[in-house]
This record gives C-alpha cells, structure tokens and sequence, in this order.
C-alpha cells in the first residue's frame, strides 16, 4: 500500500475526486486500497469547481478505473423506423453504452420512414474491423430489407454470432434480416406480428413475447415495443441495477401494453379546417425520442407535421448526440399559420425554445387566438411557465422540473389536458403523450388504432 496526497480547494463534503480519467461526484468518503490520504487544503475562497492534484508512491490501483463502456452498433438505413432507431441509441447511450449509428447508405444522411432524416456517425464499411459488445437492427420496411441486403452488415453480425457476442432486432429485422441470415435458428424470437410466419419458415421458434430473450439474442416486436426492448438490452450490457438507472427518469408505464388514457379539464373539441398543420422544433439538446415520437405518430396519423429548427441550420445534435435533420428553419415556418405547436423536452433544447423570442411570439398568438399548444418533459416548465403561457392552466412537467410549475395539482397524471393545451411528463410517457394529440384530433378510435399497430397496446 501506498500513500496518496491530495491537494484541494472547495468544501471537504463536496470535492470533485479525479482518479485515472473516472470522476467521483459529492464523495464525504473514499474507501481506498491505500494506507495513507493526506488532503491539504488550498487557499479559503471555493471555486465554482473544486480541484485537486495528487500524488502517490505507487500506482492508483486498478480498481479506481471505470470499465469501459460498452461499444454498441445500431446501422440504419432508408426506409428505418426512426422510433425503433432513435429510441434504442438514445437509451443505451443513457446506460453508458458507446453507440455507433452506422448508414449502410453511400452516405451518412439516411431517409428514414414517415419524412424523417437521420444522420449517422459513420458509414457501415468503416465498423467491419470493429469489435462491438452488441449489435442491435431497427426495423421498418423497407428499411429491415435494405440492412438484410447489405453485405458489410451480414458479414457482422454473423461473425458477432460465432464469437458468441450479443445481438438484437425489433419490428420486421428479427425476419427480414436475422432469421434470413440463419442467425434465429432453434431459437425463440419475436418480431412485428406480419412476418411472423417468415421467422418460423426459416426455423426459428416464433413466439408472441413483447421481448424475447434466447441466449445472445434479444429481439421484439414493434415501436410500441422499442422502449422496453432498449431497456433489456442495457440489463444485458451492464445489469439490472444500470437498467433501473435508467428507466427511472424516462417516467416508464407501470403496464406495458394498456391503453393511454388522459386526464382532461375544460373539454373543448379540437378542430382543424381538413389536414391539421402542426409545428415541431427542435434545437440542439433537444430530447432526441420526444421529437421523433411526436414527429412519426402525427404524420402516421396523417397531420401535416413540418419540424423546424431554432438553431442557424438544419442539422441539430440531440441531447444524446443522435442527429437530426429538420424540414425547414424557425424564420421560415414562421411565415406560417398552424392549427397545433408541440415542443419536445430535454433541457438543451427546452433552454433553447425559452430564448428564441420568435419561437416564443408563435406561442403567445397561438395562446391567444386560442389555437392547440402543448409541450413535454422540461418544456412545459422552462418555456410555458415562464412566458406566462400556463396561466390558469393544469398542467405536468418532467417530475424533477414540477416545482417550477405554479400549478402542481396535476402533475402526477401522465398526460393532462385542458382545453387548448396538452402536456406531459417525460421520453416514457411521450408515446401516450403523441396518442393523446392523435385522440384529441383524429379522436379515440384512431388512437388506439394506432397504438394497435405500433404495437404499444396488445394487438
């Protein structure tokens, strides 16, 4: 054993301990292999962020270092679900994973299903000498297709298969792609109900688990699956302990597969003169599953969506790094008049909705005029309350956002609607969230056969 000493600055209970590049947040204590700490505290006045340095007589022990993250591929490609892409890097990224977003396009920019454009990190032909703890496929159609016909992607996941490495799909890519390939065989799998007779043909075990675990395989069914499919995913990379991490803050369903339901006040209809026209922003930071749930089960439900982004251009990095393209910018979707605003959360883009005065000008005349709004997660807290635009209004926020809120007699439901305005709490509530809007315009009927489909309720 060895002696350490540490120089610090800032109160001893909050020190911020840097130990081989792995940061120890708030630590009062350190248990510690070492026979000695010496702290010495440096000057009286606390920086914003406390420093240290330290010095030792024999090497920091190899426990003090983090594991390495988990490396993860998730290859998209046009004509993917972007539910079922974005969903899965978002939350295994949240679990710590280092997820690599791979086209198997010629280029980054890949044409996802229902007008969304995703931008992927690199190229497939760049990751076949990569070593991936996981490889995981969205679906869609014809997105599953094109991931089974490329052959970079093939030659890795089935070498992930021999070397006994985990890998995964959902929606059509269990059929399409892996079962195709022979990686499903003797197994029991699941898919998107329509090609469950394509995975028994190639001799898998189909089954009609939401997700189904079998050895290194995980698959599942559809994007009303997806969450809870990214969530086992990350059991199986670091733990159930990690996986709850997780799946706290998302502000999960209780039961998976029930019906939304929505806790309204004020009834009013919400009318549209033939197609609704909604506006979606997004900006850097912006909580990368909100938009795209928002953004794919509008325009499923056939509304008019057109994303527009409050940064200087289209491409907007999202609060866990996923890119995004939008249709048009702020300054031009402007110009326009539209029959709902719904802002997504994440606290990047909800700070950035705050400060876009133009953003903020379309909410009063919206407000005003007594047109739809509505906001998720930390929207309705960091943008609507403080322009005034909850006045009189029940509403709910991203649980750790809802004292912000000056009226807090509703926040624990999911979705709360009163008259004109729609909120709702967080990434796991965002599908009910986008279904409540879908009911309110299209009404309950097409909801739920929309969440039928996407296999969110039993189908």
């Amino acid at each position: 054993m060895g002696e350490v000493v540490i120089r610090w600055q800032g109160a001893p209970q909050s020190f911020l301990l840097l130990l081989n590049n792995h940061h120890y947040h708030h630590c009062s204590t350190w248990k510690t292999n070492f026979s000695c700490i010496k702290l010495f505290k440096v000057g009286t006045t606390a920086p914003r962020r406390s420093r240290f340095s330290y010095s030792s007589t024999k090497s920091m022990m190899a426990s003090s270092t983090p594991a390495p993250a988990k490396k993860v591929l998730v290859p998209i490609a046009n004509g993917t679900e972007p539910m079922e892409a974005v969903i899965t890097v978002d939350v295994l990224r949240r679990g710590g994973a280092d997820v690599t977003v791979a086209s198997v396009e010629k280029q980054l920019r890949v044409q996802a299903c229902h007008g969304l454009t995703l931008i992927a990190d690199s190229l497939i032909s760049d990751c076949s000498d990569s070593v991936f703890d996981l490889v995981a496929l969205p679906g869609g159609m014809p997105g599953a297709t094109n991931l089974k016909n490329c052959a970079a992607l093939e030659g890795i996941v089935k070498k992930q298969a021999a070397d006994g490495r985990l890998y995964a799909a959902v929606c059509a890519s269990p059929a399409v792609a892996l079962a195709s390939w022979g990686l499903l065989k003797g197994l029991k799998a699941t898919c998107y109900p329509s090609f469950m007779d394509q995975l028994q043909s190639c001799g898998a075990i189909p089954v009609e688990s939401r997700v189904q675990h079998d050895g290194i395989v995980v698959t599942s069914r559809g994007p009303g699956t997806t969450m809870e499919f990214a969530l086992a995913l990350v059991e199986k990379l670091s733990g159930k302990e990690t996986a709850e991490q997780v799946s706290g803050p998302m502000v999960m369903r209780t039961n998976d597969g029930d019906e939304h339901t929505i806790k309204e006040f004020n009834k009013m209809a919400w009318t549209a003169n033939n197609t609704p026209q909604v506006l979606v922003p997004i900006a850097n930071g912006t909580e990368e599953m909100e938009a795209v749930m928002i953004i794919d089960i509008l325009r499923r439900a056939k509304a008019n969506v057109v994303v527009a982004s409050v940064e200087d251009q289209l491409e907007v990095i999202a609060s866990r790094k996923v890119k995004l393209e939008a249709d048009i910018l702020l300054h031009e979707a402007a110009k326009l008049s539209y029959d709902l605003i719904v802002l997504p959360g994440g606290l990047g883009g909800a700070q950035a909705f705050a400060k876009s005065e133009e953003l903020v000008n379309l909410l009063r005349r919206q407000q005003e005029s007594n047109r739809l709004y509505g906001a998720v997660c930390a929207s309705p807290a960091l943008v609507l309350e403080p322009h005034g635009l909850l006045k009189g209004k029940k509403a709910t926020a991203f649980p750790a956002m809802c004292d912000k809120l000056s009226d807090q007699s509703e926040i624990g439901n999911r979705v709360v609607v009163d008259g004109n305005l729609i909120t709702s709490r967080g990434p796991g509530t965002s599908m009910e969230f986008a279904l409540g809007i879908v009911e309110k315009l299209f009404g309950r009927d097409k909801a739920l056969e929309l969440a039928k489909v996407m296999l969110f309720t039993q189908p």
